[in-house]
């Protein structure tokens, strides 16, 4: 059952990743309809710099689902032989993931002011 949990987990979090993607990749559009609505003229970082943040986001999300499917069956495989080793990857891959993002927006937010 803990093994189930843990993949459900991973795929909250892959689920967490993609819906901060489509707002990243949405956030242009909502830079320039609130300046819109304030009246005042705001350049907006460029349009393309949020779009591709975004749909990485988006695809590493859906990386981070398949491959807690595989880490999942794999964990299934080694309880039901008896041989489970405990593997670091999918932590580490998304603490990876997770400081590059945090670099990336950093870079974008100092850009935009």
């Amino acid at each position: 059952m803990a093994n189930e949990r843990t993949f459900l987990a991973w795929v909250r979090t892959g689920i967490s990743i993609m819906a901060f993607g489509f707002v990243v990749e949405k956030f242009s559009l909502f830079v320039k309809q609130l300046s819109y609505y304030l009246g005042k003229e705001t350049t907006p970082p460029p349009a393309g710099t949020s779009s591709v943040i975004g749909i990485v986001l988006v695809g590493l999300g859906a990386l981070m689902g398949v491959l807690a499917f595989v880490r999942y069956r794999a964990v299934q495989r080694q309880i039901d032989d008896d041989t489970y080793v405990p593997s670091p990857l999918l932590s580490i891959l998304l603490t990876l993931s997770l400081v590059v993002i945090g670099l990336f927006l950093m870079l974008y937010l100092v850009h935009s002011l």
